[in-house]
């Protein structure tokens, strides 16, 4: 299935819901290295100028969805889960599109209930899903064990919205993100 069409099909009944924020920052570009493959998970580091970001991504699942775990240098223990899919276009402007009731499940484990805030960024071509997740480090744990990861979107009347990424090398994705990211950190030359 094509997830641009099922993007679309998500109602804005939920309009209640719009977020009134200022415009996000423009899309930037970052440079990619230290790449590597882990089974159908990746790690890399994300520079651009001074800024330094780490991430784990299944790529394997979906042609045009991407699942990742991201952390930035300085704050290594504040990582975040991010869903990314690709649309037909590049978008004409940063927005806050939707509030979307959440429900997150890896294996067998409980269901975890949350949020989803769906975000567009202007020049991007993407569409982005940020979830509100009160312990990452729990679900990190779980998914460095875990075979597979389900997420499960409230689409109001309709039928809800799901997905599934596989975690196959997400144990050695994650953990390698986060020895970059210390490692970073580590580098860092202290303030005077």
């Amino acid at each position: 299935m094509n997830l641009t069409r099922a993007l679309n099909a998500i109602p804005y009944a939920l309009s209640a819901l719009l977020l009134a924020s200022p415009a996000l920052t423009q899309a930037a570009t970052f440079n990619v290295n230290a790449t590597e493959r882990h089974e159908h998970w990746q790690s890399m580091a994300l520079t651009l100028g001074d800024e330094r970001h780490f991430r784990a991504v299944e790529t394997h699942s979906y042609s045009d969805a991407t699942l990742s775990v991201n952390a930035t240098q300085g704050v290594c223990d504040l990582p975040w889960l991010e869903m990314r899919v690709t649309l037909e276009q590049q978008q004409g402007e940063s927005r806050a599109v939707n509030l979307v009731p959440t429900r997150l499940r890896i294996d067998d484990q409980p269901i975890v209930d949350t949020m989803a805030e769906f975000i567009t960024e202007r020049g991007d071509d993407g569409f982005y899903a940020h979830f509100y997740l009160g312990d990452m480090a729990q679900l990190i744990e779980e998914m460095q064990t875990g075979e597979r990861l389900f997420l499960g979107f409230d689409q109001n009347e309709q039928e809800p919205w799901y997905m599934t990424f596989s975690l196959a090398g997400a144990d050695e994705a994650l953990a390698r993100m986060q020895a970059l990211c210390a490692g970073a950190a580590a580098e860092a030359p202290s303030a005077p």
